[in-house]
């Protein structure tokens, strides 16, 4: 036991440790001034209500890591994401599971390996990599041809007509001026250092099998001299290759992202100019024959087969322009700009075999520009059947759609009728990425979203869009920040997240211990609890009779006492304090010996109605007693303790398996244990230093966290 001359090292020991703000410290000092047990008894209980939070509305000092998180509502799983050279997978509440030392575009295989470019810069890679749970190599491959460049996107496939696992990257192919011009370039125009995307498959011993070029697949109106030569309009299956003010040019498509129907034997790619287009795999791909493949794809059978984002660029639509009052402007029928991570939603998803891609949206001529997502039924008529075959987005005609609020000060706009789901944040600064970014669907309907200029992930349910999940990357252009400041896009950029379930085969059977926060914090983040309408109370000049129980509770603030009043709990009376984020003792608090009181600091939006009073622990001035700390589900005490400890479950059925850990303040594991068939279980902190420490509980399929201090 501390002794009385250590008040000072204590309090600062305990500011130390939970950060908690000397407003408090003073209250609680004030308060109980004669009494060092029921100071660091109240000291823990406030601390408990402390949260600090923040939000993706504007700001200049954003909190990292998890934010929120409504733990009824996610998927379930862990999430993978790369940034500054490592991959992180992460389970929701920030822990890190386990790391890769490799981190551009990751992600995992359905053979259960690592999958990630080499070199940490996803516009630049020639080399890509496979790796197993311990970062040991399975497989790699580069792309060593002088002409060629590999940029952004790649995938592991499974190629039914080979029977095998192939590889597919996106690759700049470099063009002569020469071959431009010959192919129908506009002669005023220089075409040195030309290039145009192209898809490269490979297979698992490093052989090219098939290859595809936008440049085999163009067209042009302006020399009629020239096999290329055609109307724009009516070749939808082609690039015009003189588009206005923007002739070919190095890295003239610029495409981000690729992804393969193996059902269909497609392929779908994606340019940041606001288009994506679809490419017939299976009727060009001859096997064991390269060459074969290689011309079948160059051909008519290679045209696309369908294209949707702007059709203005094939003379079917309008374009964005500026209007007669150039204070305003209009899409005109463009959909996406700046997109990314174009993919198909997976078979057994909601939204099976539409398209879902992230559409940045920076070059929309917006007045207030923002990002959305956005999923697309290629197959809808204008009618809104489904044919079942790809239907021209221009045939299948536009919605005249409103603003949804004059403040954003929108004009109104066309929206594809394939459009069958799309969101974006009510107010602009809460989500917009300029750069990369992600989308996938989940199992439960919901989508994760990464923007990458701000390293923001978020999970949206599809009903009413509502947030039930959110994260902000810690690791930036100057290491590992708590809090992220006011700085130029991507300074904490992830590119794209991924989240898997615990089932997947990269995970199956592994060792998903959570470990540390990539901050080294305790995670601290909001709930919906946090999110009801907030309710206050102040009780005041209450005395708490023996045989008396009373409970009072507020979804955000209980002041007991304070202000010349009191709150007195005589002999066998019993008070419980139940809140949804903070419980202030003022001066003028009293607990006789034999009385009893409880604060609770609730995650589970259960109040006074679902609490029992036989909960309650004895606190008095004039001993030491306990006081149990913890959610509503378990508690702890005594806590602080000297060394011994009591962890129960309230209310948890005997059947059910609960895991209980026991983490440092730095997340290191320290002690795990089972309770099945048992409501307590005993353990002792003796042989580890005093100062603050975390047990998280799993129950049901649910997590509770619980902090625990101890004290010398």
């Amino acid at each position: 036991m501390q002794t009385a001359n250590s008040t000072d090292e204590k309090r600062q020991f305990i500011e130390n440790y939970l950060s908690l703000p000397s407003e408090i410290i003073l209250l609680v000092n004030n308060l109980f001034p004669r009494t060092q047990k029921m100071k660091k008894l109240l000291l823990f209980s406030v601390m408990l209500a402390v949260v600090l939070s923040s939000s993706a509305q504007e700001s200049f000092m954003v909190k990292t890591e998890t934010r929120y998180w409504d733990d009824s509502k996610t998927f379930a799983g862990y999430t993978l994401f790369g940034t500054r050279g490592t991959t992180y997978l992460i389970d929701l509440e920030g822990h890190v599971i386990h790391t890769w030392n490799i981190g551009t575009n990751p992600r995992f295989t359905e053979a259960g390996t690592l999958l990630d470019a080499v070199g940490g810069n996803p516009s630049n890679q020639n080399f890509w990599t496979e790796l197993d749970w311990n970062g040991n190599v399975v497989w790699q491959y580069a792309e060593t041809r002088s002409l060629y460049h590999g940029h952004h996107d790649f995938a592991k496939i499974y190629n039914p007509k080979l029977g095998d696992s192939t590889f597919i990257y996106i690759s700049n192919k470099d063009l002569t001026a020469q071959q431009c011009l010959d192919a129908g370039c506009d002669p005023a125009n220089n075409y040195n250092g030309a290039q145009m995307d192209a898809i490269v498959e490979v297979d698992m011993q490093g052989n090219i099998v098939w290859e595809w070029c936008f440049f085999d697949h163009v067209v042009q109106d302006i020399d009629p001299t020239k096999p290329t030569y055609g109307i724009i309009a009516n070749t939808p299956g082609k690039i015009n290759l003189n588009l206005r003010g923007n002739p070919v040019k190095s890295d003239w498509m610029h495409c981000n992202s690729l992804d393969y129907n193996q059902t269909l034997d497609l392929i779908v790619i994606n340019s940041v100019h606001g288009e994506f287009y679809v490419i017939d795999h299976g009727t060009t791909f001859v096997p064991n024959n390269p060459v074969g493949s290689i011309a079948l794809a160059a051909g008519s059978l290679g045209d696309f087969k369908y294209r949707f984002g702007d059709p203005a660029k094939y003379n079917q639509g309008d374009p964005p322009s500026v209007l007669d009052n150039w204070e305003k402007a209009t899409a005109g029928n463009k959909q996406l700009g700046g997109s990314h991570n174009i993919q198909w939603i997976r078979t057994g998803l909601p939204g099976e075999g539409n398209f879902l891609v992230f559409n940045n949206a920076q070059n929309l001529f917006e007045l207030t520009p923002q990002s959305y997502i956005i999923e697309i039924n290629p197959f809808l008529n204008s009618s809104g059947i489904n044919t079942g075959n790809f239907v021209n987005p221009p045939s299948a005609g536009y919605n005249i759609v409103n603003s949804p609020d004059a403040n954003l000060m929108k004009e109104r706009k066309n929206v594809s009728k394939q459009i069958v789901w799309r969101y974006s944040s009510k107010n602009n600064t809460s989500f917009f990425s300029t750069i990369g970014s992600g989308a996938q669907r989940l199992p439960n309907g919901n989508t994760l979203v990464c923007s990458m200029n701000d390293g923001h992930f978020f999970e949206v349910a599809p009903a009413d869009t509502s947030i039930v999940w959110e994260y902000f990357n810690p690791m930036t252009r100057n290491g590992i920040k708590t809090i992220k400041s006011d700085n130029y896009p991507t300074y904490n950029g992830v590119f794209r997240a991924y989240r898997y379930a615990g089932d997947h085969p990269a995970l199956a059977g592994r060792d998903l211990t959570p470990g540390a926060t990539m901050t080294g914090n305790i995670p601290d983040y909001l709930t919906p609890v946090d999110l009801t309408l907030a309710t206050t109370s102040a009780i005041q000049n209450v005395t708490v009779s023996g045989g008396q129980t009373e409970c009072y509770d507020a979804t955000q603030t209980i002041t007991v006492a304070g202000g010349g009043t009191t709150f007195v709990v005589q002999n066998n009376g019993s008070a419980t304090f139940i809140s949804g984020h903070n419980i202030l003792f003022r001066t003028g608090v009293k607990v006789k010996p034999g009385g009893y009181m409880i604060g609770y600091i609730t995650t589970s939006g259960e109040y006074c109605a679902a609490q029992s009073s036989s909960m309650a622990t004895t606190i008095s001035e004039d001993d030491e007693h306990e006081m149990k700390i913890g959610s509503t589900a378990f508690s702890v005490y005594p806590n602080p303790t000297p060394g011994s400890v009591t962890l129960e479950t309230n209310g948890i059925g005997l059947s059910e398996m609960t895991i209980a850990k026991i983490y440092s303040a730095q997340g290191v594991l320290l002690l795990s244990f089972t309770m099945t068939g048992s409501r307590q279980y005993r353990f002792s902190l003796d042989d580890l230093p005093a100062g603050l420490y975390v047990i998280r509980v799993i129950s049901g399929g649910k997590a509770e966290t619980i902090k625990l201090l101890k004290i010398n």
